[in-house]
C-alpha cells in the first residue's frame, strides 16, 4: 500500500472517489473549484494507492496559502474489508507530513443521533480519526437567520464604532479569551498565551472574504469598552463570525446588542441567510440565537487532537 499526496495527474481519478453515505464530503464539484482557489491543495489530499487504485481518499481544507486547518473528506472504497484501520493509516501519514493533526469537521442533520445510516457513517469515521490521534469531541449547533424573521432592533445601550487598528482587535480578542465558555478558545490556550492565540484568531479572520470595514467595538455610554463584534463572511455567504464581552463587562445581556448589530449590518447589505456555529454545551450564546430568531438547521461535529 502507498501513502502520498497527490498531483494534478491524479484528479480524475479523484473525481471518482464518491461518498454515498449521508454525510459531508468533498464531492467533485467542490473538489475542482476548491482546488481552483486554493482552498484545497494536492499536498493537502491523501490517497492509500495500490496496484494503481485509489482505496482511501483524505481531504483537508484550509485557507489558500496557509497550512491545513480541517480534514473535510474520509472516503474508503467499499472494497476495503477494514476501513477504519486503513483510514487511520492515511491519517497518520499525512499527520506526520503536516507535523500536524487538523480537526475532523463534519456537518450531519439536526437530530442525527436518531438516523441509523448516519450514526454508521460517522462511526466508522471516528473511530478510524482517535486512532490516528483525534480523541478530543465536539458538537456544534449550526444556525441561520433569514429575512422572515424581524431584524433585531438597536437597544440603544451601546454605542459600536470602526477601528481600523488591527492591534485593537487583538487586544480584546486577548481579554475576551478569559472564562470563554467556547471550546476552540479553552484548547487553544491550553498550549499558548491569550496574546498568541489572539494574534492567531486575527490572521483567520482577516483571511475570510468577509469585509474588514464590517468590525466594530462596543462601548458603553460612559465609554468603557464592553466587547466586539466582527460580521463576516465564507464561500457560502454571510457569517455572524465572532463576537464576545468582556469579563467585567458580562453579565449585562450584551450578547444580544452584539449578536444584533452583527446581524443588522448583514441585513442592511442584503443578506438571505446568515450562518453561525455555537459549542452545544456554550447555553448562554446559543439561547441569545434563538432570541435573535436564528434557527438550528444542522450539526457540525468536530473530532481533534486533544491538546493536553
Amino acid at each position: 500500500m502507498l501513502f502520498r499526496s497527490t498531483v494534478e495527474a491524479d484528479l480524475d481519478r479523484l473525481l471518482h472517489c464518491t461518498v454515498d453515505e449521508p454525510i459531508s464530503w468533498a464531492g467533485p464539484d467542490r473538489l475542482r473549484s476548491f482546488l481552483a482557489d486554493g482552498h484545497y491543495r494536492h499536498e493537502r489530499v491523501w490517497i492509500a494507492e495500490q496496484d494503481g487504485e485509489i482505496l482511501a481518499r483524505a481531504v483537508w481544507w484550509g485557507f489558500p496559502g496557509d497550512r491545513p486547518l480541517a480534514l473535510d473528506c474520509l472516503y474508503v472504497h467499499p472494497s476495503v474489508e477494514d476501513r477504519v484501520a486503513l483510514a487511520a493509516e492515511l491519517l497518520r501519514h499525512a499527520h506526520d507530513a503536516f507535523g500536524d493533526a487538523p480537526a475532523y469537521h463534519v456537518f450531519v442533520p439536526a437530530g442525527w443521533r436518531d438516523l441509523p445510516t448516519v450514526v454508521a457513517a460517522v462511526g466508522w469515521r471516528w473511530e478510524a480519526g482517535r486512532r490516528a490521534g483525534l480523541t478530543d469531541e465536539l458538537e456544534r449547533l449550526r444556525y441561520a437567520w433569514t429575512p422572515d424573521v424581524p431584524v433585531p432592533e438597536p437597544s440603544g445601550r451601546l454605542t459600536f464604532r470602526a477601528e481600523p487598528d488591527d492591534e485593537a482587535f487583538v487586544e480584546v480578542f486577548r481579554r475576551v479569551a478569559e472564562g470563554s465558555l467556547d471550546h476552540h478558545t479553552r484548547q487553544a490556550l491550553v498550549t499558548k498565551d491569550a496574546e498568541a492565540q489572539a494574534r492567531e484568531d486575527l490572521a483567520d479572520y482577516l483571511s475570510m472574504p468577509g469585509d474588514r470595514s464590517w468590525w466594530r467595538l462596543a462601548h458603553t455610554p460612559d465609554g468603557d469598552l464592553a466587547g466586539f463584534a466582527m460580521p463576516s463572511a465564507n464561500n457560502a455567504g454571510p457569517v455572524v463570525g465572532y463576537l464576545g464581552v468582556l469579563p467585567e463587562q458580562r453579565g449585562h445581556g450584551y450578547v444580544d446588542d452584539l449578536l444584533g448589530e452583527i446581524t443588522r449590518c448583514h441585513a442592511e447589505l442584503g443578506a438571505q441567510r446568515i450562518a453561525a456555529d455555537t459549542d452545544a454545551t456554550n447555553l448562554p450564546m446559543a439561547r441569545a440565537f434563538e432570541r435573535a430568531g436564528y434557527r438550528v438547521f444542522a450539526v457540525r461535529l468536530v473530532l481533534s487532537a486533544d491538546p493536553a
